[in-house]
């Protein structure tokens, strides 16, 4: 699923469409390649976003937006992709330890979580 489009792959086909002399039709086959790879990408990274939301709502008992927010805030303050976080917290199941900057902002996050459930 993590494939990219080269530009050795799109070669035969803008060779195809300029024989055609159709242009227009060689850059909506390359958006449109372009659009479903990053939907591939984005159906992958939901499924382990989703997987590391239902072990925040285990782990630090709150609602399914409560650890979406936990998920976006530790994400943001260690300026680390959301599906990185996700996929470092995913990986805690298989022994994996999380990463020390993730491990901090964690047991932060989780701090102002209990604070706001204390209100």
């Amino acid at each position: 699923m993590d494939h990219v489009t080269t530009a050795l792959e799109e070669q035969p086909l803008l060779r195809a469409v300029t024989a055609t002399g159709d242009a227009a039709l060689a850059v909506e086959v390359l958006e449109l390649r372009s659009r479903n790879e990053q939907l591939e990408q984005a159906l992958a990274s939901r499924a382990v976003i989703d997987q590391a939301r239902g072990m925040v709502m285990v782990l630090a008992p709150c609602s399914s937006e409560r650890a979406w927010d936990v998920l976006v805030d530790v994400s943001q303050h260690c300026n680390v992709k959301l599906r990185d976080v996700a996929a470092a917290l995913v990986a805690t199941t298989g022994d994996q330890e999380l990463p020390e900057a993730i491990q901090r902002e964690w047991r932060r996050a989780l701090r102002r979580l209990h604070a706001l459930e204390r209100r």
